[in-house]
């Protein structure tokens, strides 16, 4: 269906594009985070021609019923207007005596649990590997949706299978009261400016903030491809946590200046300014400990479940004999890394967990989906050793063994 546009002016970039000649953008990535990146909505048809989704709805209701999946169910009471929510994992007996309208099934993190869904964010390196978060897969029934609502952080919705409505409000200030009568935030009051109807392979970017809501206009698939985006209490928290467990006990509050008050009961300008101090002793503005604080900060995986490390790890000679011979590692799919430079050097970060490395191990092993003998061998001794810590931690298994 054809876009509602609101009255623009020429400035301000097309809010549809063809994603077929340059998928899945329809441009290079460069215009695109100039002109939409966090600023406007955006329509991609054919943002990935004859696409076909890697995963089936039976795949997804099986996944839902596992115990460490991220799983819900939102149902719609037209009647009533009444919505509910349930939340997985759920029995495998459910699924047959659900109606077949008005409810939906959503999964989080399913490119952690199929590698065939991971592999859809091979088209979004043009954006931070750190910065996306997970792919979101849901499957609505006929008139299934989660009603409108409105994210804190980027998405692209890319239709895998059917067909679903949406609806974006993209008002410069939309409301975004939300309703008190039901456990879900859903907007109050939703007042749509553009309206399309998305089939396979299409897909909508929206920055944080645009209010939309969706529905399937018959049984479909929709993979949801999520961006990280803490909240800044949520820095500021982590962050002061990190200062104060690392604090010396030693560096406090001191006043070897103090002169008699004027007035014992007030908390003068001279009290502040020791107390600043002794903030800064804690290196709050060191950009080097922000850095290393916001490297294990943001791969450090937020979620039910995480790795273990093998029971009974083989000896490291073994474990490079059989990678010298033709042997290989996989990533674990929760095993999340980033590295930054610091100084000539640089910092690995894995899960929370850093590595002093030089810049070319730090950059070859944060892209090493897997890691054969010939990638192993052309680390350096401080690679190689970080490789092997990493694989005693589970970050990395052998092909060889089962899933």
């Amino acid at each position: 269906m054809a876009a509602r546009r609101r009255k623009a002016g020429a400035a301000h970039p097309a809010v549809e594009a063809d994603g077929a000649a340059l998928p899945p953008l329809g441009m290079p990535p460069a215009d695109f985070l100039r002109d939409y990146w966090q600023k406007r909505p955006l329509l991609i048809r054919n943002a990935f021609p004859g696409f076909r989704s890697p995963i089936s709805p039976e795949d997804l209701a099986g996944l839902a019923c596992e115990e460490l999946a991220l799983s819900r169910i939102v149902a719609h009471d037209r009647a009533r207007d009444a919505w509910q929510l349930r939340t997985g994992p759920f029995p495998e007996d459910l699924f047959p005596t659900l109606p077949d309208h008005d409810w939906t099934l959503l999964v989080q993190d399913v490119d952690k649990w199929d590698a065939d869904v991971a592999a859809v964010l091979a088209s979004f390196a043009f954006l931070p590997r750190w910065r996306i978060d997970d792919i979101m897969v849901s499957f609505a029934a006929p008139g299934g949706s989660v009603g409108a609502h409105v994210d804190q952080y980027d998405v692209f919705l890319l239709q895998a299978e059917g067909h679903r409505r949406w609806r974006i409000d993209a008002s410069p200030s939309p409301p975004l009261g939300f309703r008190d009568d039901v456990e879900l935030k859903l907007l109050r009051e939703f007042n749509p400016t553009h309206e399309w109807v998305l089939g396979p392979g299409d897909m909508l970017y929206l920055p944080p903030g645009v209010p939309h809501h969706g529905i399937a206009e018959d049984a479909c698939l929709t993979f949801s491809v999520g961006m990280r985006a803490p909240a800044a209490a949520e820095l500021l928290g982590d962050f002061v946590d990190t200062l104060a467990a690392d604090a010396d006990e030693a560096v406090r509050y001191a006043d070897p200046d103090l002169v008699p008050p004027e007035d014992p009961n007030e908390i003068d300008a001279a009290a502040m300014a020791r107390a600043v101090a002794a903030l800064n002793a804690l290196r709050m503005n060191d950009p080097a400990r922000l850095g290393d604080w916001f490297g294990r900060f943001i791969t450090t995986y937020r979620s039910a479940g995480g790795i273990v490390p093998e029971a009974e790890p083989r000896p490291r000679i073994e474990v490079e004999w059989q990678l010298e011979h033709g042997g290989g590692w996989s990533r674990h799919p929760l095993s999340r890394m980033a590295w930054r430079r610091q100084g000539r050097a640089a910092r690995l970060y894995a899960n929370g967990e850093a590595f002093a490395l030089p810049v070319a191990d730090a950059r070859r092993l944060a892209a090493a989906a897997t890691l054969d003998g010939a990638g192993y061998a052309a680390l350096s001794q401080a690679g190689r050793d970080a490789a092997f810590a990493l694989y005693e931690a589970g970050h990395y298994r052998p092909d060889d063994e089962e899933e």
